[in-house]
Order: C-alpha cells, then structure tokens, then sequence
C-alpha cells in the first residue's frame, strides 16, 4: 500500500493508541520516520523504540508509549508540514508551541532536530510536526 504521507500515518498512529490506552504501537520504518522518534526519545515524550527487519525486506518499528500517573505523555501531536503544503521557517521566526512547554521537530539541513536545538545551532528548515 502506498501512502502519501508516511510521517503523518505514524503520528496518527500514535496518536490513536495513546486514545486506546496502549502501551506499543507498531509502524512500518524509514529513516525519517526513525529520526522523528530520536527527537521525541531525547525530550521525553516516549520510551524507546526498536526496529525489526523481516524477511521479505521490509522492517518496522516498535514504539514504546510513555504515561505519567496514568495520563499519556503526548496530550497533542499534529503534522504542520504536509504533502500539499510545506510550511519553511528560518531560525529566527521558529514559533513557540504552548508559550515553550511543547516542542516544534525540523528537518534541516543538519539534521532532524527539535526547535531549541534548532535556534541554538542558528539553522532553519521545515516544521513537520509539532508536540505538546
């Protein structure tokens, strides 16, 4: 099956197993997709994650859910960047998300990285989701 927006089926796949109160939710790998859960491991907002390779060629990821006192981690994730319409920021007009407590993920020329460390290394590039 093909999709037109891999990054964006693996945040409403998260998304829809944090409603349902589970603890892992599987999603086929890239390496955006892995780089995106970097991010989100190194600021807390999940456990882990694994990726396994079948067979056939095809390998997927394993993402372990994070709770706190029962209530998940992530309370709003959202694809800001879609297929039909990039949105680009430079370093200096990176918006905030929730007044600083979310965080905003880029893609830039130096990597996959959180908005903080974006402005820190002075480097603009495009908003692919934002979590709260």
């Amino acid at each position: 099956m093909s999709l037109s927006d891999p990054l964006g089926d693996m945040l409403t796949r998260i998304r829809n197993a944090y409603g349902r109160k589970k603890s892992t939710v599987s999603t086929p790998a890239s390496r955006l997709r892995a780089r995106v859960l970097d991010v989100l491991k190194a600021e807390g907002y999940i456990r882990d994650y694994s990726q396994t390779d079948f067979e056939n060629g095809k390998s997927e990821i394993e993402i372990e859910l994070k709770y706190f006192d029962g209530q998940p981690v992530i309370r709003e994730i959202a694809r800001v960047s879609k297929p039909g319409r990039r949105v680009y920021v430079s370093s200096k007009s990176i918006p905030p998300v929730a007044n600083g407590l979310g965080i905003s993920i880029l893609s830039t020329p130096k990597g996959v990285m959180a908005d903080h460390e974006a402005r820190e290394q002075n480097v603009g590039g495009e908003i692919l989701c934002q979590i709260f």
